[in-house]
């Protein structure tokens, strides 16, 4: 009788064990599930950030600096009166002026050897510059033309429109866009590089 109760407690011994083992196991399991879901989460909010100011810095670029460089094409300060226009966002232009409007100008076969065709904006910019989040950490925006298509019209500013056979028609006066541009962005948090976004844009000037 002794030896059948030592058997049992021995039993109870091992199913308290492994009940232990079951619920440390379902903790450590929920605990991973929970560290996971906030790593995610942070890593969601940073690329966000990040997206955001890939977002910024293509607006800049879109609407601000080529239209500025469009405009003051064959002056021979180009880069310099770009870079002291928006000292603001410390605009940093890389490339020559002769790739810049080469980029601007021609089709991407009639650029310049020299003039980088690959799409990876922070190895080899066409410019850059810095953008400060909320936070007060500043974010570096790397900005590259990679591809050049000449539009519809040429840079003259002649609308294509003509009589047909009927006068009486009104004339359809279609979109005057002399170029088409494909242009590869990354914006790379300063102090860490992990937290990075990138985008392609295609801008019809």
């Amino acid at each position: 009788m002794n030896r059948l109760l030592a058997k049992q407690d021995g039993i109870a011994l091992v199913t308290a064990l492994f009940m232990t083992l079951i619920s440390l196991t379902i903790v450590m399991a929920v605990m991973y599930m929970i560290s996971q879901n906030i790593q995610q989460t942070g890593s969601s909010k940073r690329y966000k950030t990040a997206l955001e100011a890939s977002y910024g810095g293509t607006d800049i670029v879109m609407k601000e600096i080529l239209p500025t460089v469009l405009k003051n094409y064959a002056s021979a300060t180009l880069v310099t009166d770009l870079q002291s226009s928006f000292a603001g966002v410390n605009l940093e232009v890389r490339a020559t002026q002769t790739c810049l409007q080469d980029k601007l100008s021609k089709g991407t076969s009639d650029w310049d050897p020299a003039c980088s065709r690959y799409p990876d904006p922070k190895s080899t910019p066409d410019m850059t510059m810095q953008l400060q989040a909320t936070g007060g950490q500043r974010y570096t925006v790397y900005s590259q033309i990679v591809d050049t298509v000449f539009g519809n019209t040429d840079t003259s500013g002649l609308q294509l429109e003509g009589a047909g056979v009927a006068e009486s028609l009104s004339v359809i006066t279609p979109q005057h866009i002399p170029y088409v541009y494909r242009m590869e962005v990354q914006a790379q948090k300063e102090t860490n590089a992990v937290e990075r976004a990138n985008m392609s844009v295609l801008y019809a000037y």
